[in-house]
């Protein structure tokens, strides 16, 4: 029997896309028939305390030799000492979701931090493990990891069943991602807020506690907007109560100023919703013409645009939505992504 030893940060069951990635893969690896031990790595990354520090470092010097281990990139890229230790007598795997120096709100020694910590780090990675091409690219040129040792693998889906969505004189929009300023909901409301002539209504689906502050500013810009019988906060919730959000709306719109993938948008396909989107190379790559309106990266202009043309054209939503159910299918599925999974770690550890 294969075995692994899967290290990640804070709460593995935290609804966000990286852990749901991680949770989906880990479940896929067993299903393979591996034999998966969870490694929590405690609380604060990317910026943990001076004694969780201390106390990964032991876990990780607690291993057995000759373990295959894989590290969720939000505790990795700042565990350069640890990771350099057991490299040598370990296969050590980094699973990075997007470049932690590549967070939005970051201070510049910060961003200067994280981006040489993660560049140490990642040196002593047997093999990097990416969600999408583009950050593939980005771990090549920031941290200078040679081609060959990264493999992408992108986030499965699920088929959904088809939605029969009935006609309404209010537009539903539906916007899913952690209440983080990387998520650019205060650009979401800016481009709404010229577009009052329209009945629409915002469901915002994601955690509110990460970053207090930014909830805060969200919510005094939704008073200023008149936007209180508009918008509503939901926070973080199931899985199941998360696919009703998405059958239930119909419209998909994230004005996200970077993603390491989006799986949020893959979803909504799945569930044949017209996908308004921005977030650079990841999200250009991910979303389908036909399916999607990409707009670039905090361009207010292009989303009231778009968000204008979904609200006044029935035709064409309802053509998009076709086309968004057809770029569903060609996705790929959980199980291919744990396959090529356990493909990695398989050549890794030889």
């Amino acid at each position: 029997m294969q075995k692994l030893v899967f290290a990640y940060p804070g709460d593995i069951d935290t609804p966000t896309g990286g852990y749901g990635y991680d949770r989906r893969i880990i479940a896929g690896l067993q299903a393979l028939g591996w034999q998966v031990e969870l490694l929590p790595l405690g609380p604060g990354f990317p910026f943990p305390s001076a004694e969780t520090l201390d106390d990964v470092r032991r876990k990780l010097e607690d291993l057995p030799s000759e373990t295959c281990l894989v590290v969720d990139g939000l505790a990795y890229g700042v565990l350069a000492e640890a990771a350099e230790a057991v490299s040598r007598r370990m296969t050590l795997i980094a699973l990075v979701h997007h470049p932690l120096c590549q967070e939005n709100g970051l201070g510049s020694d910060n961003a200067e931090d994280l981006l040489a910590s993660e560049r140490q780090a990642l040196s002593f990675a047997r093999h990097v493990i990416v969600t999408s091409a583009a950050t593939a690219t980005q771990v090549e040129e920031l941290f200078t990891i040679p081609k060959e040792q990264i493999t992408v693998i992108l986030p499965g889906n699920e088929r959904q069943e088809p939605v029969l969505r009935q006609p309404s004189e209010t537009l539903k929009l539906l916007a899913v991602g952690t209440v983080v300023p990387r998520k650019g909901y205060d650009l979401l409301f800016e481009a709404l807020k010229e577009l009052s002539t329209h009945q629409w209504q915002l469901d915002i689906v994601g955690g509110i506690d990460v970053d207090p502050k930014c909830y805060l500013s969200l919510l005094v810009q939704v008073d200023a907007c008149g936007f209180a019988d508009c918008i509503t906060f939901h926070g973080a919730i199931s899985p199941d109560e998360l696919s009703g959000f998405y059958r239930r709306a119909d419209v998909f719109v994230l004005a996200s100023r970077y993603e390491g993938y989006g799986m949020a948008y893959t979803e909504a396909l799945a569930h044949g919703l017209p996908v308004i989107g921005s977030g650079g190379g990841a999200v250009r790559d991910t979303l389908p013409e036909e399916a999607a309106i990409y707009c670039g990266t905090e361009n207010v202009g292009l989303l009231r645009e778009a968000l204008e043309l979904m609200m006044s054209d029935r035709v064409k939503r309802s053509t998009m939505a076709e086309a968004a159910r057809v770029a569903a299918l060609k996705l790929p599925s959980w199980e291919d992504a744990a396959t090529r999974f356990a493909d990695v770690l398989k050549v890794a550890k030889t």
